[in-house]
């Protein structure tokens, strides 16, 4: 008879009761550790265990006395949006000592903790798992000291390690992106936007030196963020020549009219020869050879500071609680394992693979080759007389609501396609601009500086191309397009349905048709993210930080948020993750007047005893009858005595302000991706001295499933949508709200069966798999 599957269980029949879970931040400090340590009190107290925070790392273990307190719930209110770590990290030689892991052990035993969970870099979980491998040896040596009681080896026999990489640097195996790698992304790019304007207006270079000692992560992927003209890193030490190579760059992009030129140098640049590239001596070149005028600018700790990102909130507590998972679920024989992303995918994986690949420098992630292809074919353009010739013209433009991103997402296109010998066409206001004929050729040159401005450029509409096809046809067939570029979303996807059915009257849309999802809402069927999105969380996750803090001398307050997203509630339930939320009410899990007096009464109990303010984020079309107002005054009225009410409509201020680091780079790799199928398709169709493309599966959404790009007919992605309230059917974020709840202090119940598997390091996605692309 078949055993049931463990992972089916809801969390309410698995229990903590008994277990005592520790957890400590060590090495480097890293935005997001906050929110992790929340998610690990909070999900450890949920399911029955102690927890306890151990202060300043492992020096604090190794200290004891005051140094290890149990947490409570409230003990780790209102940290979710501060940088840093608030229970301390320190460097601990002690613990690095046969002697100071004794200490260490007997700490640990007198408060009966058995279940770590350690966030940090790889020397932290390096040096967990030596005290897991040296746990049992220890206890006996405590026995015989005599400072714990012989049955306490028994009780104590094993000690459990899961760790969260905490890192910047984003330099781990085993997990496409590392808690506080975003942020710190986000702390490059706000200053080299804020460069690039006094850049501009004095005709300045600037070198800006990034973090990264011996990963290049953050100068790559800032570079590929803003445009960088050059970028210097320690994996890739430039081949002999690169001097000459890079000043040729930078005065061929000056006489182009480009008025700035940005070089970022990762502070562990390395020559051919391991000699040092230091800012200093790139500065000098420049000068030198050229005579720009040259600044240097050394970001240092700016890159850890600040609060964390919406995307570093949300990995941290999906960490975190995954951590308490896994502790649960250890054996005495369950090695120590590191929770991680896949993808958009929790998974588990052996520490020490993860540490051994790392320690042979073995750590070259699919992630990081991606960002680096993708930098070097939009930043190096060749010679004409190196560029195929392919006489293929295709067209870009953008369709529905702007979304951040958008631009990047152009630019990549137009310049990938140049690459290939395509002749690239811009089109202006979407299928309105299309019909009247708003088509233009568009250069290399053109698209330079898009990457950082937000909205949509080449302008876009929400006119659907079915009223207009005779004259869109006419256009087509006017300029000779070969092939479309859709950048938008859920009128991008109904476009591509309807000039699929117009192929049957006209030729002309028997070409090769795709498109990358673009929205704010994130409601495109056929993709867990679109461009646009991150952007608008971080939005929504900034100005609830304010608004919370606006009552930060008032007594107990309760704010009423309206996000956007239409019928979709991804804003809403994702950005209450992000930004700690009591209750997010959508469409997609409805609700009555029974839960909503419910969640009252839960935030007014909560009011009473600890917290001061509350937050409720509403999605606009969630029911048409519980308005904001209609919220807003039924909280108003039953909280009355115990907290006031504001509400805030946050409106369309989630669509604008400048993409944010992970919007440009998903934006610019999807859509190079998109621009290569276009090629290859382009070269499949063409026959007898014409593209002819009629199949469905020359007409396709290119989006992000769990762990891979797909490109999809959209003719199959039918049977997926709700096109009444323009959503998919099935939506992965919801498996997020229950999360949300436990984190809110609700008692529900949580469905571990897509929580993460152990993987080994080797194995832990496909080979054709290309979801870190996203990040």
């Amino acid at each position: 008879m078949a055993q049931p599957d463990s992972k089916k269980i809801f969390f309410e029949n698995l229990s903590g009761a008994g277990k005592a879970i520790a957890v400590l931040t060590s090495g480097g400090d890293a935005q997001g550790m906050n929110g992790a340590v929340r998610a690990v009190v909070r999900m450890g107290l949920y399911v029955g265990a102690k927890v306890y925070f151990i202060h300043e790392g492992y020096q604090g273990m190794v200290d004891g006395g005051d140094n290890i307190k149990e947490a409570t719930w409230e003990s780790v209110s209102s940290m979710l949006q501060l940088g840093g770590t608030v229970i301390g990290s320190a460097r601990c030689k002690e613990f690095r000592t046969h002697e100071g892991r004794l200490k260490a052990a007997h700490n640990l035993v007198q408060h009966g903790i058995t279940n770590l969970c350690v966030i940090g870099g790889d020397g932290s979980l390096t040096g967990a798992n030596l005290f897991k491998e040296e746990w049992s040896g220890l206890l006996n040596e405590l026995v015989e000291q005599g400072l714990i009681e012989a049955d306490a080896v028994q009780k104590y026999s094993a000690l459990h390690i899961v760790g969260m990489v905490g890192s910047i640097d984003n330099d781990f195996c085993g997990t496409d992106m590392t808690i506080g790698t975003d942020s710190a992304l986000h702390r490059i790019i706000e200053v080299v936007d804020a460069i690039m304007t006094t850049a501009q207006s004095h005709q300045r270079t600037f070198v800006l030196e990034v973090m990264g000692r011996h990963c290049g992560y953050l100068a790559l992927v800032s570079g590929l963020a803003c445009g960088a003209d050059w970028v210097l890193i320690p994996e890739m030490p430039p081949e002999d020549g690169w001097e000459e190579k890079m000043c040729q760059k930078l005065s061929a992009n000056r006489a182009g009219m480009k008025r700035l030129n940005i070089i970022i140098v990762a502070e562990g640049a390395i020559d051919r020869n391991n000699k040092p590239i230091t800012t200093e001596y790139v500065k000098n070149l420049v000068v030198k050879c050229l005579g720009f005028d040259t600044r240097v600018t050394i970001l240092g700790h700016v890159q850890r500071g600040g609060t964390p990102s919406a995307f570093d909130r949300i990995l941290a507590s999906r960490m975190g609680v995954e951590a308490v998972l896994a502790l649960l679920e250890t054996t005495a024989n369950t090695p120590a394992c590191v929770v991680s992303l896949c993808g958009n995918t929790s998974v588990r994986v052996p520490l020490m693979e993860c540490v051994q690949m790392v320690s042979a420098a073995l750590c070259w992630k699919q992630s990081f080759e991606n960002n680096l292809k993708t930098y070097k074919l939009l930043a190096h353009r060749k010679p004409e007389s190196e560029l195929p010739t392919s006489n293929f013209n295709v067209a870009v433009l953008n369709v529905g609501a702007p979304a951040a991103g958008m631009n990047a997402a152009v630019r990549s296109a137009v310049r990938v396609g140049i690459s290939e010998g395509h002749k690239m066409f811009a089109v202006s206001d979407g299928f309105e601009g299309f019909y009247k004929g708003q088509i233009k050729e568009v250069k290399w040159g053109d698209v330079g500086g898009w990457t950082g401005q937000g909205g949509s450029l080449l302008g876009t509409k929400r006119t659907l191309p079915a009223k207009h096809v005779e004259k869109i046809a006419e256009q087509m067939r006017k300029h000779n397009i070969n092939a479309l570029l859709i950048i938008g979303g859920f009128e991008a996807f109904l476009s591509l349905l309807e000039l699929l059915t117009a192929r049957g009257k006209y030729e002309e849309f028997c070409v090769p048709m795709v498109m990358v999802p673009a929205t704010v809402s994130n409601n495109v069927p056929g993709s867990d993210l679109s461009i646009g999105a991150d952007t608008a969380l971080n939005a929504i996750t900034t100005t609830c930080d304010r608004i919370k803090q606006s009552a930060s001398g008032t007594k107990r307050r309760v704010f009423i948020i309206e996000t956007m997203g239409g019928y979709c509630g991804y804003l809403a339930t994702v950005g209450g993750l992000a930004s700690g939320a009591d209750a997010a009410y959508i469409y997609e899990e409805p609700f009555d007047i029974k839960e909503l007096q419910a969640n009252v009464e839960h935030l007014t109990e909560k009011m009473k005893t600890s917290i001061q303010r509350g937050l409720v984020l509403r999605n606009e079309n969630c029911n048409e009858n519980y308005t904001t107002d209609f919220i807003y005054q039924l909280y108003s009225e039953e909280g009355r005595g115990v907290f006031d009410c504001r509400k805030n409509v946050l409106g369309h201020m989630q669509q604008g302000g400048a993409p944010s680091p992970f919007d440009r780079n998903f934006g610019t790799k999807i859509s190079a991706k998109a621009m290569q199928w276009v090629s290859k398709k382009l070269v499949e169709t063409f026959r007898q001295g014409r593209v002819f493309a009629n199949t469905e599966d020359s007409c396709c959404l290119l989006g992000m499933r769990r762990r891979t790009l797909v490109f999809q007919p959209v003719v199959q992605l039918k049977d997926e949508t709700d096109f009444v309230h323009r959503i998919p059917k099935e939506q992965w974020w919801l498996k997020l709200r229950p999360l949300m709840k436990i984190l809110a202090k609700y008692k529900t119940s949580y469905d571990v069966s897509d929580s993460g598997q152990l993987e080994h390091v080797v194995h832990n996605r496909p080979k054709d798999s290309d979801a870190s692309v996203a990040m």
